[in-house]
């Protein structure tokens, strides 16, 4: 079991995670009852659910904790915004050793069908079926930058200012925190006048292919990046299909998925 947890949180996840956890609270302070869940353990059950597609009950026992423990850890560490926070971390942590690349940034969303919940509409390309949608900001690397959800018939549009406004701000290898992209680059679904003004007055070049007038063949030579981010997003299974009621635990895993993808990167150059 020592092993798994090892692959699933290595070191250098759990110490960035100790650093946003909030404090365990004692609830019998005169002692007696059964030992609290190591928080690793409960971490790397929550990572096993999110990359593999389990249901909470179909969570294997050789992590420790019961489900019933699991979940509710995993819900309130969501109510915490502990994700959002490490997610923060991680791209602190690379922005500080230049790995992030803020030249050129990419926009774009991904539609999951949905089973139940709220932030869920009929999606207009999947003959109307429920589902719920995955807005994201990337780096020139494909780092993700910001994440948001919505209901599936939400427009891309309306989501891109939520998106650049959401970007925190991100350590620099030198000078000050930086949470503006030089240049955004977003495909035809982001194609109008006021986002441009926008972007403008905010000191953001862009690149938004113009419908009827340009293919997007071209502006794919640099936003392909963000589809390759969407298939990692969608290595972690639980994405495939919504079946969380509350959007704050479908966001959740999302940023579980993002704050991977930051730690991959991160134990490659370290």
């Amino acid at each position: 079991m020592a092993d798994l947890v090892q692959r699933l949180v290595p070191d250098v996840l759990w110490e960035l995670f100790r650093r946003v956890v909030p404090p365990t609270e004692v609830i019998r302070p005169q002692g007696g009852g059964r030992r609290r869940a190591g928080d690793r353990e409960t971490l790397a059950a929550i990572i096993f659910v999110a990359t593999s597609g389990c249901t909470w009950r179909q969570l294997p026992p050789v992590f420790g904790p019961a489900w019933p423990t699991v979940y509710r850890r995993f819900a309130q560490w969501s109510r915490a915004r502990v994700w959002a926070r490490l997610h923060r971390v991680i791209l602190d942590e690379l922005g500080a050793l230049g790995e992030l690349d803020w030249s050129r940034c990419a926009i774009d969303s991904v539609s999951v069908r949905a089973a139940k919940g709220l932030l869920t509409g009929p999606n207009p390309t999947d003959r109307g079926k429920p589902g719920s949608k995955i807005h994201l900001i990337t780096d020139r690397k494909g780092l993700p930058l910001s994440l948001g959800i919505s209901a599936a018939n939400l427009h891309d549009s309306q989501g891109l200012v939520p998106l650049v406004r959401g970007i925190p701000p991100i350590r620099s290898r030198r000078g000050p925190r930086r949470r503006r992209p030089g240049k955004l680059h977003g495909d035809k679904g982001y194609d109008y006048d006021h986002l441009r003004r926008w972007l403008r007055s905010r000191g953001i070049r862009h690149r938004i292919a113009r419908k009827g007038i340009e293919s997007s063949q071209r502006l794919g030579r640099h936003r392909w990046v963000v589809e390759r981010t969407v298939s990692w997003l969608a290595g972690c299974r639980r994405l495939h299909r919504r079946y969380e009621r509350k959007p704050e635990h479908f966001l959740a895993f999302v940023g579980i998925a993002a704050l991977l993808i930051g730690n991959r990167r991160l134990t490659r150059i370290r």
